[in-house]
């Protein structure tokens, strides 16, 4: 998961692609009783600009699945969703930071996971959670 920024600049590849499978720390689901299904999907492309900054335009596709938060039958969710992030040698809080040779997408990776999940995970569709006269 690693821009090497410095060779690409002496090799004059100043654009690119990438694509790798990311298995992220159990612990990435922020949505009670689910979990991240299998690896996470990234793909994506990056420009360097004259002043070593770093364009990085990538798309995270993973899926979730538990228990749906309304009703507790199992559940599932497919996530998809594209970041455009920045990534600088100088210290700036609105964009991520590197050293000037190499970057380390895992960061910009683990905070598009967080992002991108859903606020919850739902059996199907208009779900209305537990039926207390069916039980």
């Amino acid at each position: 998961m690693k821009i090497e920024v410095k060779k690409l600049n002496a090799l004059k590849k100043y654009t690119g692609v990438f694509e790798y499978d990311y298995n992220p720390p159990e612990k990435m689901c922020l949505v009670p009783l689910c979990k991240v299904d299998g690896s996470v999907k990234v793909k994506g492309s990056y420009e360097i600009y004259e002043d070593d900054s770093v364009s990085v335009n990538f798309t995270v596709k993973y899926g979730l699945v538990g228990q749906c938060s309304y009703c507790l039958k199992d559940a599932c969710a497919r996530v998809d969703e594209t970041f455009d992030v920045l990534f600088v040698t100088e210290d700036d809080p609105d964009n991520y930071r590197y050293d000037g040779i190499n970057i380390d997408l895992k960061t910009a990776v683990d905070d598009a996971i967080l992002f991108s999940q859903p606020n919850v995970v739902l059996c199907k569709d208009g779900c209305t959670g537990i039926d207390i006269n069916n039980t």
